[in-house]
């Protein structure tokens, strides 16, 4: 299996691109009003959420954050949260994401079940999360401090994105953001030989879960949305995926995450997430990737469960690195 040393330059190079991008964003949207970024700072503004419409400060300084989505949001969007939940079993943050841009964050408990009095002391002036996650602590989190929850996180990524930077105040910052990934993606499809070439190399995902079946992803989830953006082709087991999410396989059903390229992740500890019993055996030896060499590991938290602009520019460098091999 390849891994990726040495695509750390390039990332690096991506988010100095990005981070120039986001600087040089202007105060005014295309029809010349002030955005909420530039209001002041004692004024409010109203955003519309999965709760109903929500009142938040134009300018919020202490945000926290409950989910993994929202962390890679606020980063992208220029904002160092004051509190975030743990997004993996050991850290704190996410991995990929700047040091800078995570220094000095409060760890608030775990994804789903937050820590309420560290929140309320973190005092913070926004919340965000998404309904799926704490939608049943919502009165208790609105009473700390505004709170806008999306109604789900994952596949409806990008629209999302768009309620975190209305929440934040920062809707230009978000305009340029959203447009230096659209074209990322297309500069990757070009990189893959053009829309035919992408659409004839069949790509599938593979996850190994600790303590639950192998994942081979579907396409209505984050990862199927970049992969569909950069217009690669996806194997009909895909298509079989529940609810679109993903279609789960025991070891000795591996032969059919079968496809021309496979990406591979592990969330959890490896033996337990049958990686070795699995990768191992003969029907994953006869899978055409594993003949070509084309089975790539990829990391977990950039992957799967980062879920944003910054994380989606890191994999459509990794993806151009490894489908141009």
């Amino acid at each position: 299996m390849h891994t990726h040393r040495g695509t750390v330059i390039g990332t690096l190079a991506l988010t100095t691109a990005l981070a120039l991008a986001l600087t040089a964003c202007s105060d005014s949207d295309e029809s010349g009003k002030k955005t909420g970024s530039t209001a002041a700072g004692d004024g409010t503004h109203t955003v519309r959420t999965a709760m109903g419409d929500v009142k938040v400060k134009n300018n919020p300084k202490r945000v926290v954050v409950l989910d993994t989505a929202e962390l890679d949001s606020a980063v992208t969007l220029g904002v160092r949260p004051v509190g975030a939940t743990r997004a993996g079993a050991e850290q704190a943050v996410l991995s990929y994401l700047p040091k800078s841009s995570t220094k000095d964050i409060t760890e608030v408990g775990e994804i789903a079940a937050p820590n309420l009095e560290k929140i309320a002391g973190l005092k913070p002036d926004l919340i965000l999360s998404s309904k799926v996650r704490d939608g049943q602590r919502y009165q208790q989190l609105s009473a700390i401090a505004p709170t806008v929850l999306t109604e789900t996180t994952g596949y409806p990524w990008k629209q999302n994105f768009l309620v975190h930077a209305d929440a934040l105040g920062r809707t230009a910052q978000a305009e340029k953001a959203i447009s230096a990934y659209e074209d990322h993606a297309e500069a990757v499809t070009k990189a893959l030989g053009g829309k035919a070439k992408a659409a004839a190399t069949d790509v599938n995902v593979v996850r190994f879960v600790e303590g639950a079946d192998i994942r081979i992803y579907g396409k209505k989830n984050y990862i199927g949305t970049i992969l569909a953006d950069v217009g690669v082709g996806r194997p009909a087991i895909t298509d079989k995926a529940k609810d679109g999410f993903s279609y789960d396989v025991s070891p000795e059903q591996i032969d059919k995450a079968d496809a021309d390229v496979i990406f591979t992740s592990t969330y959890g500890s490896p033996g337990k997430a049958k990686v070795t019993q699995t990768t191992t055996s003969g029907l994953w030896k006869n899978l055409k990737a594993v003949e070509d060499g084309k089975v790539f590991q990829v990391d977990d938290e950039l992957w799967l469960q980062g879920i944003g602009y910054t994380a989606a520019n890191q994999i459509l460098a990794e993806l151009q690195s490894d489908l141009t091999r």
